[in-house]
């Protein structure tokens, strides 16, 4: 069999095909789906945590000062949202995803989101300008964070293959890393509400971390940001 006409059967066992669907308990890993059209379902919350101007960082410095910037971001990232309980499903480049579930799930993502924060602005940063003092680049970056239901299938092919998670927060996430305003997070009204009153109000006296907003680039949803920090 040619390649055209593999694709062309491949495609129509996909559509032909009925789903093998259950709910979940655990973020999954690719190996406990199969390739063919298995799914888990769950309800979770996706965070996304991007590094801003990162095309400008490769085009003006050299590759190994960008490779330092890229994991020394993610690491803190990563260990962050270890540290609060979330999953990491994927590295893209300068950026990462990470799936939270359970009872405080949105709790936990907004309150990895703000560590975050504070990771870029106050360890990333300091450690960048004291290694070198004389460049001028400092890391910036958006974290956005949704929930809603997930729709989780293995995508490619054997040994090589990865899961795809189908549902808004995964999209909404995303693309709340688009907004063009550094150092900042980004919650969906949905995270919001759910949020405990330790992650909504911080300070002394307290007062709410979260300013509303609407999202114009999409049909003014509500938002929350938030450009406090939380020391980790």
């Amino acid at each position: 069999m040619g390649l055209k006409e593999g694709l062309e059967a491949d495609v129509a066992e996909i559509f032909r095909n009925a789903w093998t669907e259950r709910d979940g308990t655990v973020v999954p890993k690719p190996e406990d789906l199969k390739l063919g059209n298995d799914a888990v379902k769950l309800d979770g919350v996706v965070l996304y945590a991007d590094m801003s101007e990162s095309t400008r960082l490769v085009d003006s410095e050299t590759a190994s000062f960008a490779a330092e910037v890229y994991k020394s971001y993610l690491v803190c990232a990563a260990r962050i949202v270890k540290a609060e309980g979330g999953v990491i499903t994927g590295y893209d480049g300068d950026r990462i995803m990470a799936v939270f579930i359970g009872n405080s799930k949105n709790s936990s993502a907004a309150t990895a989101g703000l560590k975050i924060n504070y990771a870029a602005q106050r360890i990333v940063n300091p450690a960048l300008a004291k290694q070198y003092p004389n460049k001028t680049y400092r890391l910036q970056h958006v974290v956005g964070i949704d929930t809603s239901s997930l729709f989780v299938a293995r995508i490619g092919v054997r040994n090589d293959n990865d899961l795809v998670w189908v549902g808004r927060a995964a999209n909404y996430a995303s693309k709340l890393c688009a907004i063009n305003e550094q150092d900042t997070v980004f919650i969906t009204k949905a995270v919001f509400d759910m949020l405990n009153e330790s992650v909504k109000y911080g300070g002394n006296p307290k007062e709410l971390m979260w300013e509303p907003r609407l999202w114009t680039g999409m049909n003014n949803i509500s938002i929350y940001r938030s450009t406090w920090t939380w020391m980790p």
